[in-house]
């Protein structure tokens, strides 16, 4: 299927936007590739650009100052929204980095092309109002993730999200995520293995 084509099937799946409604966004969506360990938005810069993952893993992360330990936030990989949102939302600065994990294609729309489609059409804000849940969700799940359930519940978690992340990415990267040891995740997989 082409790129356009798999990203209108998403957007009617997510947001309800038919072909009248999509085809005036279609202009303004650009593919874009991205090469492993390139960044989709940096630390301390803005993110002027929403995405929709064709292919690849992209991963959020902040770096510790005083340890320089890298921490994994978030995953995004194919068929998903990516963007900073904070940073999106508000034109400011991020507090952390998202870099693709994989050699990656997206398709992307800016801040002002996004907004433009906003004031014209009540679908299209549908589709904004549906993101800002989704980023709110995003967060709350993942700070409540933490506080609620094992890392085991948080591995299968993951893995229900993002089936193939497991065989694309080191398994350090998952233990990161999970806030355990490397170890620890491979007493978790074997565990899983064995049920």
């Amino acid at each position: 299927m082409e790129q356009i084509e798999l990203l209108k099937h998403a957007l009617a799946a997510f947001a309800g936007i038919d072909e009248e409604n999509f085809n005036l966004s279609r202009e303004y969506w650009q593919p874009k590739t991205y090469q492993k360990g390139e960044f989709y938005n940096e630390y301390k810069n803005v993110c002027k650009n929403l995405g929709f993952i064709i292919d690849g893993i992209f991963r959020t992360y902040y770096v510790n100052t005083e340890s320089g330990e890298e921490k994994n936030i978030f995953f995004f990989s194919p068929q998903q929204i990516i963007v900073s949102y904070k940073s999106f939302v508000n034109q400011a600065p991020c507090n952390y980095h998202t870099e693709s994990m994989t050699d990656a294609n997206v398709l992307y729309i800016t801040y002002s092309q996004l907004e433009k489609l906003y004031q014209q059409s009540h679908q299209w804000e549908h589709f904004g109002r549906l993101i800002a849940e989704k980023a709110f969700n995003m967060a709350m799940t993942r700070t409540e993730d933490f506080i609620f359930n094992t890392p085991e519940q948080r591995y299968k978690d993951l893995t229900d999200a993002h089936p193939q992340l497991a065989n694309a990415i080191p398994l350090y990267h998952i233990a990161s995520y999970l806030g355990i040891q490397g170890p620890s995740l491979s007493r978790i997989r074997k565990r899983m293995v064995s049920k």
